[in-house]
């Protein structure tokens, strides 16, 4: 809150100071001095001119800046609180002194147009819009409004029309550069890319589908509060004629420990089954959630194994290493525990893990065959250059969740990718780099990027889904957010009173806080409405180990909602609680769980509904929400 103080003032004073100031006015006037950084009365000052930070330009060159950045304030104020022109002139004389008389006449024939324009350029949004209201409403200010609007139009017919211009240039520069090629045979050609051009300036939700179009089958149903539309599941691709799965008692003997309790491998194993096992082929796989990409990692794995095997199976386990690197820690927490029941008694392939939560010491790091981490971990142990003792056994790094490379951590993975081929290159030392990934549109460039030839690129679209996919899009049309946030709520209690007690319920939210507040607000209207019986029955066995294990969790949140059937889900949450939430509802004691993306990346649980609630996420490093990203 800004106040305004003033000082009691005799007249005389008043007087005296006016005079002085106009005779000093009339002074420098005549003399023709002191023009301040060229301002003056006789540059007529536009709005476009000004900017959220005019005055403190002028005032930073002459004042230091926590003066300067007083001032400013202060000088906005006056030019908001004065009365008149006169007032308005002593007020600043008094602020700034005689020297700046020049830029103290252009505050004075402009004020209103300096402060409100500076105040729009420094708001937006709800605030921006009452500004405009207000100038709206003024005769002496709606004048300065049109010619800003005005302003507002001209600007973006200039930006479209140097748009075209560059573009234009570009192809002159473009047609020059290929003619000096031409006329130069031994001068390599170069491509020349525009970076702005190619840039996905509104996210990533954009750079997949042009247009959209319902499948057939969908079906449009409007509620008083919401719309909603269904998508029916694809229908299975049909089989090949050389198709057929691959039977795990086809697999070379010492392999087969490795898929203990597997009859045959899935379509998408199988047809990855040659190039992973046999070959050292970078590979790319593109296939939906669920289709089974740890299996083709773990192919991957045995293959590099198999090098370092002697004659009576037994693994030369100081000879390689593998580097396995995925984006959650919850992800790395899961794999680590599937590699070591596959790979540890099997085959004694030690198996570590590295994230925020477990540190790896370098002797640790030696031991240790398998090293499931992070990207910024792994980043970290290899970003010296002439360091290579963590990285020279290194011969193979898999890449999980690699359509994370649009995402902001998306130049993590770039580094890590251009460094290892740099390595390969300077020392001719052989690194496998292997890309697992959701399906994604431009998955060709991703091969490109990480070297895979054509024939070791694998996509598979989501007709390849063991499970079939329903999917029903639901859009709240209240307009008032509490309103709307309360019809949500409402809504997902509906979707998960349709399959209490058929299957378990994931509801994905997009901030931790949000995570306790659905759950309870799930839980409550169950209690509520008496329907708390169809998550969780009592005297059952799940009830008395939820029982149990709540007076074990720490979080409080969690502590209250277990006894229920409910849990919650997050980073803020310390690891015993995470892995205490992951395993009770991985055993089905927990029937809905509410949790943040920590789940989202992969991470095997054994959920048939799956919740996504709102589509807005903040975005805490721009201060501002923005739309989730498929």
């Amino acid at each position: 809150m800004v106040t305004e103080l003033k000082e009691d003032k005799s007249e005389d004073e008043d007087v005296g100071v006016e005079a002085i100031y106009e005779g000093t006015l009339r002074t420098a006037e005549g003399s023709g001095g002191g023009k301040a950084d060229g301002i003056g009365e006789k540059k007529q000052l536009n709005p476009r001119d000004i900017d959220a930070h005019w005055v403190k330009r002028y005032l930073s060159k002459h004042f230091d800046p926590n003066e300067s950045q007083q001032k400013t304030q202060e000088v906005l104020n006056i030019l908001k609180n004065s009365v008149d022109d006169r007032a308005c002139e002593n007020a600043l004389v008094l602020l700034l002194g005689f020297t700046h008389f020049d830029f103290i006449k252009q505050l004075c024939q402009n004020r209103h147009m300096i402060y409100y324009c500076t105040r729009l350029k420094q708001t937006q949004g709800e605030e921006r819009e009452a500004i405009e209201n207000e100038m709206a409403s003024k005769p002496e200010l709606k004048n300065i409004l049109d010619e800003l609007i005005e302003v507002r139009e001209d600007d973006i017919v200039a930006t479209e029309r140097g748009k075209r211009d560059k573009a234009a240039q570009q192809r002159r520069m473009n047609e020059a550069a290929q003619e000096a090629v031409a006329a130069a045979s031994w001068t390599q050609q170069r491509k020349v890319y525009d970076l702005e051009d190619m840039a996905f300036a509104q996210g990533s939700h954009t750079m997949s589908n042009k247009k959209c179009v319902l499948p057939d089958g969908s079906q449009r149903t409007q509620k008083k509060s919401y719309e909603s539309i269904y998508v029916p599941p694809l229908k299975p691709k049909p089989f090949g004629e050389n198709e057929k799965l691959m039977d795990i008692e086809d697999l070379p003997k010492w392999a087969r420990p490795a898929f203990k309790g597997y009859r045959t491998l899935n379509r998408i194993q199988s047809a990855i089954y040659k190039k992973g096992l046999h070959t050292d082929n970078n590979l790319l796989v593109c296939a939906p959630t669920g289709a089974g990409k740890t299996n083709v990692a773990l192919l991957c794995i045995l293959r590099e194994m198999s090098k370092h095997m002697n004659e009576d199976t037994t693994i030369r386990k100081d000879e390689f290493k593998c580097i396995y690197v995925a984006p959650m820690r919850s992800l790395v927490q899961e794999m680590v525990g599937s590699f070591k029941q596959r790979l540890e008694e099997a085959y004694g392939i030690t198996v570590g893990e590295m994230t925020g939560d477990v540190q790896m010491s370098k002797e640790q790091f030696m031991l240790t065959q398998l090293i499931v981490c992070t990207p910024e971990k792994y980043d970290i142990i290899t970003r010296k250059g002439g360091e290579r003792s963590y990285t020279q056994l290194v011969t193979l790094i898999i890449f999980d969740e690699i359509h994370l490379l649009h995402d902001e951590r998306g130049p993590v993975l770039e580094a890590l990718v251009a460094r290892t081929i740099r390595q390969i290159e300077q020392t001719r030392d052989a690194c496998r780099l292997v890309g697992l990934s959701a399906t994604l549109p431009n998955y060709k460039d991703v091969a490109r990027f990480i070297r895979v030839e054509p024939d070791d690129l694998f996509f598979f679209d989501n007709s390849y889904r063991p499970v079939p996919l329903e999917q029903e899009y639901i859009g709240a049309t209240e307009k008032k957010a509490l309103k709307r946030y309360q019809a949500m709520n409402e809504i997902i209690y509906d979707k998960v009173l349709e399959s209490a007690g058929r299957s378990q319920i994931l509801v994905f939210v997009h901030s931790r806080k949000e995570t306790a507040k659905t759950a309870k607000a799930i839980r409550d209207a169950c209690i509520e409405r008496d329907s708390i019986s169809k998550f969780l029955r009592e005297g059952s066995a799940s009830t008395e180990v939820l029982r149990t294990e709540a007076e074990q969790a720490k979080n409080i949140d969690l502590k209250d909602l277990l006894p229920y059937g409910f849990a919650i889900h997050h980073a803020g949450m310390n690891r015993l609680d995470r892995s205490l939430v992951e395993d009770l509802f991985a055993d089905k004691h927990i029937q809905v769980l509410v949790s943040t993306a920590t789940l989202a990346w992969g991470v095997n649980l054994p959920a048939q509904t799956v919740i996504i609630k709102g589509t807005q996420v903040y975005n805490h490093k721009k201060v501002v929400g923005q739309k989730l990203d498929h």
